[in-house]
C-alpha cells in the first residue's frame, strides 16, 4: 500500500476549501489567529497544549503544523515531548476512569441475575 491515507496539503487542496466555504474559511482563519495570538497564556505555551490536543485527536496535520509552530515559537524538543506524554497520561487516565460505567453495567447485570 504506497498511498497514504492522508494526502499531502497542498495549494490545490487550500484552493479548492476556499472555492467551496470562503466565508467559513476566513472565520476560521480570524478565530485561529485569535485563539493563538499572546495572551494571558503565552504562544509557545498555546502550541504545545495544540500539540497535545493533537495527539489526541490523532489529528496529523495539526500534529505536525502545530509541532512545527511550537518550534518556531521557542518550544524545545523536550517540551514538546512532555506535552505528548501529558496527552497520553490524559487519554490513558480517561479509559480508567470511564471504567466505572464498565463496573457498573457489571454490577447491573449481576444484580438482575439474582
Amino acid at each position: 500500500m504506497d498511498q497514504s491515507m492522508y494526502p499531502q496539503a497542498s495549494l490545490d487542496i487550500a484552493r479548492k476549501r476556499r472555492e467551496l466555504a470562503p466565508a467559513p474559511l476566513e472565520a476560521f482563519k480570524a478565530f485561529s489567529a485569535a485563539v493563538f495570538a499572546e495572551g494571558a497564556l503565552p504562544t509557545k505555551t498555546k502550541q504545545l497544549i495544540a500539540v497535545a490536543v493533537a495527539h489526541v485527536t490523532q489529528c496529523p496535520y495539526c500534529i505536525r503544523g502545530h509541532t512545527e509552530a511550537a518550534l518556531r515559537h521557542g518550544a524545545s524538543e523536550q517540551e514538546i515531548m512532555e506535552a505528548i506524554w501529558v496527552a497520553a497520561e490524559m487519554r490513558a487516565g480517561g479509559a480508567y476512569a470511564h471504567s466505572a460505567l464498565a463496573i457498573d453495567a457489571m454490577h447491573q447485570h449481576a444484580t438482575a441475575e439474582r
